[in-house]
């Protein structure tokens, strides 16, 4: 793809945390992805984003991020066409002080239970609709449209408990060397580069969990 996906900022924050800021069937002969060309193998040891035991394909994305609010319909498709064996997870990259809202948003909307019917919704509305969502209130006043009590939205995205996630979670981005969104590792021990097409991305993290899947 001609445009290099979202780039990474890190910027201290004032309340002392860091912060910077196809999908086709796997078939039986081998998929010409190489090592060093669409994707990378990461210094052990290997950190996975979860400890459940499945294999794990994690994106690291946001919501201020127009390249991911592109690859979000093709992630959703690769979600929902990862074998039984495998997980797809969401990573919110705290990349700058214009992302901490979204990053913040996405784990009081998962605390809420309400990932699943929102969150093609807001890059919808962000994106597509143009609203103006940016700041913690109008991501608030978007997801009380959604039906969330927005008193208790706030409560979860402000909390201590969200801001230590958050820190745990640069840590992590940090150590899978990943400096742009989206972009995808799998089982904390591959990352996804090199690629020239958003399905591509997914068709390379599908053929990395299945080798996982598999053993090899």
């Amino acid at each position: 793809m001609s445009k290099r996906f979202a780039r990474l900022h890190v910027l201290a924050l004032s309340a002392g945390l860091l912060l910077a800021s196809a999908c086709t069937a796997q078939s039986s002969a081998p998929a010409p992805y190489t090592e060093g060309s669409e994707y990378v193998t990461l210094p052990g040891p290997h950190q996975r984003y979860s400890s459940e035991g499945k294999v794990e394909v994690t994106e690291v994305f946001s919501y201020g991020c127009i390249h991911c609010a592109q690859f979000a319909p093709i992630a959703e498709k690769l979600r929902k066409q990862l074998p039984a064996g495998v997980t797809f997870k969401l990573l919110p990259a705290p990349f700058s002080a214009e992302w901490l809202p979204f990053a913040r948003a996405y784990y009081a909307a998962k605390q809420l239970g309400v990932i699943d019917r929102t969150h093609l919704a807001l890059f919808a509305a962000k994106f597509g609709q143009n609203y103006p969502i940016n700041s913690m209130d109008e991501l608030a006043d978007f997801y009380a449209r959604e039906g969330v009590d927005r008193a208790e939205f706030m409560r979860i995205a402000t909390s201590a408990e969200t801001t230590a996630k958050l820190k745990s979670d640069l840590e992590l981005i940090r150590k899978w060397q990943v400096d742009g969104t989206p972009t995808i590792v799998v089982n904390g021990k591959y990352r996804v580069a090199g690629v020239h097409s958003y399905d591509e991305m997914a068709a390379v993290a599908q053929w990395l969990a299945n080798r996982e899947l598999s053993g090899k």
